[in-house]
């Protein structure tokens, strides 16, 4: 079916994000979906060798690395994610809801083809003292 709409799509979890509310669709070439993160949970500094994504921040904001760069994000922000690009984030304000898209589609599932990043845990240690607030992934 071609249409769809956000409010009929069931919520899942995924092993590798299992904090993340996902609201997913899959076609050929790509995976699409609504993820949500609720304040101090994120994702752990990764990346992923054979996938591209867009990230569009639609409500609330985060603290994002990606490759060298930290920044704040909020609504309206999008983020390119090239393969092999470390990121992750943490959630600042009560929610984040992220417009996600990826290629290629592979099984649908978002967090497919997921490697923790060799300085994930520095990365979470710095960032849990600039947040002031232990971080939850």
């Amino acid at each position: 079916m071609p249409y769809y709409n956000i409010h009929d799509l069931e919520k899942k979890r995924e092993d590798v994000s299992p904090l993340a509310e996902i609201k997913s669709i899959v076609g050929e070439l790509m995976k699409f979906g609504i993820v949500t993160y609720y304040k101090g949970e994120g994702s752990k500094p990764h990346y992923h060798p054979n996938d591209e994504q867009f990230v569009f921040i639609l409500e609330g904001r985060r603290h994002s690395i990606l490759g060298d760069e930290e920044r704040i994000v909020g609504p309206g922000d999008i983020l390119h994610i090239p393969p092999n690009t470390r990121h992750g984030a943490t959630t600042i304000d009560e929610k984040c809801v992220s417009l996600v898209v990826k290629s290629p589609a592979g099984s649908g599932v978002l967090g497919e083809d997921y490697n923790e990043a060799k300085d994930a845990d520095d990365v979470l240690n710095r960032l849990s003292k600039k947040l002031g607030q232990e971080a939850k992934f």
